[in-house]
């Protein structure tokens, strides 16, 4: 679980960091997916330190994986508009769309995680 989050984590920011460059660095919120990204690569180093950690470290990125996803979903919304030409931020639509599809298969796979391993005790 720790190396998927942090390969989550790291895909998110260099989605942001894209999403930053490619509109032309005017709007900070295109950076919304690296700052989920880093909160994630944070759990992901506070998750390496012991056994304890880990637990909290990987229950808090998919708490943080949640909230962010919901919160993208307003913009998933929008993903009709941009396949119709009407939308009007399509690159906003299209870096929440990724970031959304992203967390969404951490959060299936935390929480298969998670239950394998309650399983397995």
């Amino acid at each position: 679980m720790l190396a998927l989050t942090t390969w989550t984590g790291g895909l998110l920011v260099a989605t942001g960091v894209i999403a930053y460059i490619a509109s032309g660095a005017v709007s900070v919120t295109a950076l919304i997916p690296a700052f989920v990204g880093v909160l994630l690569l944070i759990a992901a180093l506070i998750g390496r330190r012991s056994d304890q950690a880990r637990k909290v470290a990987m229950h808090a990125a998919l708490v943080i994986a949640l909230l962010a996803a919901l919160g993208a979903l307003r913009n998933v919304f929008g993903l009709g508009d941009v396949f119709a030409g009407t939308a009007e931020r399509p690159a906003a639509v299209i870096t929440s769309t990724i970031m959304f599809v992203l967390l969404v298969a951490y959060l299936i796979a935390g929480v298969r995680s998670f239950v394998k391993a309650r399983a397995a005790r």
